[in-house]
């Protein structure tokens, strides 16, 4: 059975974009699918390859497209990314690639990004180091909007560094500053044991999604589990990411990390207990949820007592 009854008959005039779009986002809204309107206009958009601004002026769906539009309002219904349909994932000012076997960025991480970006923006020559990397999403975006740079991704998946590659050579090919791809674990002692002491700026969007923690269809069935749960806390890879990161980080150089919303105070205390850290925040996320820490690696390069406290922003 179609997904998108009613067609008109065969043969007959183009079918409007905002009757499709109407259909299409009944058809999503009854999968349980959260923003069925948006995404049944990037879908129509997608096949009549227009801007999504421009859907209405354009000239409707012939049959061809209604029924291409059909395939892809099934695979969406059973729950399949809509970034994986369109083969892209919107991040910032970027447009990446995204398939099976990568994780798919989010709009919350763009927040880290932009954070990171502003404490690199404040250097002449900034060393940016992206643990994690995924797709390129993080250090692509640093790339774009710090062009005085130096951005060094870290990926170990060998799917996911297809997409990364694939990504950074896009960038590159525009005119972006090239990004530096490292194939290594982010929890190894050595990692990348040429920065030690001379990275600015450290961003990472790891695994954290506790074991026990259900997650969306989209989640559980596409995104590499290795990209979503970071053991049974949540925080098999924060740990080491986070010691490791004391090494690399040069005094004052500062760190961010993702986190699960349930890690509001166990981040920071990851942070805080290490004791080469210094001025620990926790930060809110899109939704207001608690999504994401910040440190300073201490001016005095030394250890200290663990702090016995951290700030917030979520007043």
């Amino acid at each position: 059975m179609s997904t998108l009854p009613q067609h008109p008959s065969e043969g007959s005039e183009r079918e409007r974009a905002s009757v499709v779009v109407a259909r299409t986002a009944r058809a999503l809204a009854s999968a349980g699918v959260e923003s069925p309107r948006s995404e049944a206009e990037q879908l129509a958009a997608y096949v009549l390859q227009v801007p999504r601004g421009r859907l209405a002026l354009a000239d409707g769906f012939d049959a061809a497209q209604r029924d291409r539009l059909d395939a892809l309002v099934g695979r969406r219904v059973a729950r399949e990314p809509l970034q994986h349909l369109t083969g892209a994932a919107g991040f910032r000012h970027l447009e990446l690639a995204v398939g099976p076997g990568v994780f798919v960025p989010r709009p919350e991480t763009e927040l880290l990004a932009g954070w990171g970006i502003d404490a690199a923006r404040r250097l002449a020559a900034p060393l940016v180091v992206d643990l994690c990397s995924g797709s390129g999403a993080i250090a692509l975006a640093v790339a774009q909007e710090v062009p005085s740079a130096r951005v060094v991704a870290v990926e170990r998946s060998p799917a996911a560094l297809a997409w990364l590659r694939r990504n950074a050579a896009a960038r590159a090919a525009v005119g972006d500053r090239p990004v530096e791809v490292v194939v290594a674990d982010v929890t190894g002692p050595e990692l990348l044991a040429d920065l030690v002491g001379r990275v600015d700026v450290l961003l990472c969007n790891p695994p954290y999604v506790p074991r026990s923690v259900p997650v969306p269809p989209e989640v559980a069935g596409h995104d590499p589990g290795e990209a979503v749960f970071g053991g049974a806390d949540g925080l098999d890879v924060i740990r080491p990411v986070v010691a490791r990161a004391a090494t690399l980080l040069r005094p004052g150089g500062v760190i961010g990390v993702e986190h699960d919303d349930t890690h509001a105070a166990a981040v920071p205390a990851v942070f805080s207990d290490d004791g080469r850290y210094e001025h620990v925040e926790e930060h809110r996320d899109l939704a207001g949820r608690p999504r994401w820490a910040t440190a300073s690696r201490r001016a005095d390069g030394r250890s200290a007592d663990p702090a016995p406290a951290w700030q917030t922003d979520f007043s």
